[in-house]
């Protein structure tokens, strides 16, 4: 058994860590050097993590250095024992002049010595419209996994995956749960050896993935939240349940009850203007609808899917008062007012392109397969960030907002970025992820009495780490 499985030097099994150096050398091994334990439990730079709350939490932080690369590891585990759950992370660090290319990092390994037992595994599959369905088999001889390269952690799979005693039921037998705090690409795996012990990881995909660390720098990896139940499946999920309610959902809508909201788009689509929204939110209001959402079709030359995306500023043509002229009519009705934005999106038909197409995701000499009519923008670009978070701002601060539904309508493909040098291609989607983190946490930080709800073509992101900024997600059309 091992906490954090090395690369390339005996262990044949599934690695938690990969790497390259400089001259090509790909073995690697973490040995234990330290621990310490702190109360409480630090923050992940840049990444969605669960918070302690009024109990007290203990985190135990395991330092590990590979003596021969320079590579070192902070383990870091946390017990929230009320709940029955300990959470694990991992920080990676290049302490040599030299740098270090990391090509997989898993947050978590879970090593079992199961010779007696036999297991089942349990998934989360689906697709649009039917997303996690629970499929259950036998845990055979080999390597199970589910996971996403779309950029997403998709409709298809979902970043979980649990072990189950092959008597296990709803109420009764063993259930060991892992569940990722992260809405990219994943990889949850479970391999059973020759000797029937069993090994459970679960990280970022390490397909297209390659982080170049120079001296001093880190790495962070996101969050796994792991639980057991001795009480079967209804033991585990109330562990989360309870977990999520408790240390990883924010804001006065943790715990608040949600508005009765109606939303436009199935009415309308893109065919409205503002008498015909107000018509609708007074036909609303007389039947106890507490929440109007303005959707799809309000902004730019919006008029169809091909046009428009990335123009954050009000459709004059429809909205001759602009977004603040309609959502003070909504709310002088009596209604609170939503709005639908779609920031990680643009059509080729549209200012933002025209001015900057540099800012898309495009593989140079490759056609671009379309989701829905619309490029992805390249959020692992700051820059492009920080344009979308001062339009999409100042269309909030000019109007009565009270929620906002945050659409995302295609996963990634041709995954390249201009402002990235060769060296750096690897870096990409993990980036943007953590861009649209910033995003996130700039927003929620600003307006903390906006309702967040997250949107994927559904509920193709929807898991833990959406869950730590909006606390609402919208399930498939």
């Amino acid at each position: 058994p091992m906490e954090y499985p090395g690369n390339g030097l005996g262990d044949y099994r599934e690695s938690a860590v990969s790497i390259r150096t400089v001259g090509g050398h790909v073995g690697v091994q973490l040995n234990y050097v330290s621990h310490e334990i702190v109360k409480g439990k630090p923050a992940l730079p840049g990444l969605p993590s669960t918070f302690p709350g009024e109990e007290d939490c203990d985190t135990l932080i395991l330092h590990l250095e590979d003596q021969t690369t320079g590579l070192t590891a902070e383990l870091i585990y946390t017990t929230f024992e009320k709940v029955d759950v300990i959470t694990r992370s991992v920080i990676l660090k290049n302490t040599t002049e030299q740098p270090i290319y990391l090509t997989k990092v898993m947050s978590a390994c879970l090593d079992l010595d199961c010779t007696d037992e036999k297991y089942d595994i349990l998934t989360l599959h689906g697709s649009w419209g039917r997303e996690r369905q629970m499929e259950r088999r036998s845990l055979m001889h080999g390597k199970q996994s589910v996971g996403s390269v779309r950029g997403e952690s998709s409709h298809q799979e979902h970043p979980f995956i649990a072990l189950l005693s092959e008597n296990a039921t709803q109420d009764t037998g063993e259930v060991y749960g892992m569940h990722f705090v992260y809405s990219g690409n994943f990889l949850a795996q479970a391999e059973l050896s020759q000797f029937d012990s069993i090994r459970m990881t679960m990280g970022i995909h390490p397909e297209n993935f390659v982080w170049k660390l120079e001296q001093g720098e880190s790495f962070a990896a996101p969050e796994v939240v792991m639980t057991y139940s001795s009480e079967g499946l209804s033991g585990m999920t109330h562990h989360y349940h309870d977990m999520y309610r408790e240390h990883l959902i924010r804001g006065e809508y943790r715990d608040k009850k949600r508005p009765i909201l109606i939303n436009n788009w199935e009415a309308t689509y893109f065919d409205f203007n503002e008498d015909k929204i107000v018509s609708m939110a007074n036909t609303a209001k007389e039947l106890g609808i507490e929440l109007f959402v303005l959707d799809d079709g309000w902004f730019g030359n919006r008029n169809n899917d091909h046009q428009g995306l990335g123009d954050w500023f009000p459709n004059l043509d429809k909205l001759p008062h602009g977004i603040r002229g309609l959502s003070k009519r909504i709310h002088d009705l009596g209604l609170k007012f939503g709005l639908w934005f779609e920031p990680e999106m643009v059509n080729e038909d549209s200012n933002l392109y025209r001015n900057h197409p540099e800012w898309i995701l495009k593989t140079p000499h490759r056609k671009s397969c379309h989701g829905r009519n619309q490029y992805i923008l390249d959020f692992s670009n700051h820059e492009v960030v920080e344009y979308i978070a001062q339009a999409m701002m100042n269309v909030i601060d000019d109007s009565y907002i009270s929620y906002i539904k945050w659409d995302m309508n295609r996963c990634m493909s041709e995954v390249y970025s201009s402002t990235h040098d060769v060296s750096s291609q690897g870096r990409v989607m993990h980036e943007y992820i953590l861009g649209v983190y910033h995003l996130y946490d700039v927003l929620t930080t600003k307006y903390p009495d906006i309702l967040f709800e997250s949107c994927a073509s559904g509920g193709a992101r929807f898991d833990p780490g959406m869950l730590y900024y909006a606390p609402q997600c919208w399930t498939s059309d």
